[in-house]
């Protein structure tokens, strides 16, 4: 095997939980030096992505484009300080390309870019378009026999959007099995709280009637969300990982608070903020 292979060095659940500390105050970091981004969502996701890159994801710094990698398509792409800073944890980036956020022409633009941000797979913009491009990818690697892996991380409100369900009707139509969705069920989308912008019932349940194998989990337990990657990626065909997340997890006043979807913090609440989570 060449070092340019994709492979997974299998971190253990206490590494990757330094590893998302340090990732939150990163993204403290980036949103509070821009004076703008996504903190709330960005916080929320951060285990997951941790977890996936620490846990089974078969990439190479070397050669981020490897044809034989494992995909991550973070859909829900205004949480881009949570990848940008664990594509930093992970060694595809550097700690002045963080500094690049939402700068014109900087490495880590304002939503995730595969043009501008090694180890990027999706460009991000209007919310609801990942599930079908991650289908896409997996059914181009079934076709090509190809062994990749393709995870598409979804918000719990960008579920509302009906091109999510066409792609889901669509994956078991076809038959994919190398295609896991992760829901990010934080409660909290761009305006308020998700059931004030539209009563999504139980998630869970409209999944798994359209043929997908579920399994809910705390999106902040590092040793279930490790379990639940693995469950995922040995069960026969496409599963659904419902994460139960906290918005702006980690520091006290953006938890669960809608005003922190798409606002960064003054420099009080930043002092704040780094004090939580040193």
């Amino acid at each position: 095997m060449t070092a340019a292979e994709p492979t997974c060095e299998q971190r253990t659940v206490e590494d990757l939980e330094l590893i998302a500390k340090d990732c939150r105050r990163e993204i403290v970091r980036m949103v509070k030096r821009a004076n703008a981004g996504h903190p709330g969502g960005s916080l929320s996701v951060i285990d997951l992505l941790v977890g996936l890159y620490g846990n089974t994801l078969r990439v190479t710094t070397e050669n981020p484009t490897h044809p034989d990698r494992d995909r991550v398509i973070l859909s829900k792409g205004h949480a881009s300080p949570a990848m940008y800073s664990a594509l930093h944890a992970f060694g595809f980036i550097e700690e002045a390309d963080l500094h690049t956020y939402r700068v014109f022409n900087g490495v880590c633009q304002g939503h995730v870019d595969s043009k501008w941000t090694p180890g990027v797979d999706f460009s991000g913009g209007s919310l609801g378009m990942g599930l079908s491009f991650g289908l896409g990818i997996a059914l181009s690697g079934k076709m090509d026999e190809k062994n990749h892996f393709t995870w598409v991380i979804l918000g719990d409100g960008e579920c509302q959007e009906g091109e999510i369900w066409e792609a889901a009707m669509a994956t078991i139509h076809h038959k994919v099995e190398n295609l896991t969705v992760i829901v990010d069920v934080n409660g909290i989308q761009n305006d308020d709280f998700v059931d004030q912008q539209m009563v999504m019932g139980d998630l869970a349940a409209k999944w798994a009637a359209f043929g997908w194998k579920i399994k809910e989990i705390d999106g902040h337990d590092m040793a279930e969300i490790c379990a639940a990657i693995n469950w995922s990626k040995e069960a026969v065909g496409p599963c659904v990982i419902m994460a139960r997340t906290t918005k702006g997890k980690g520091v006290s006043f953006m938890e669960n608070n809608p005003s922190f979807h798409g606002k960064a913090p003054n420099d009080e609440e930043f002092e704040q903020a780094m004090e939580e989570l040193a």
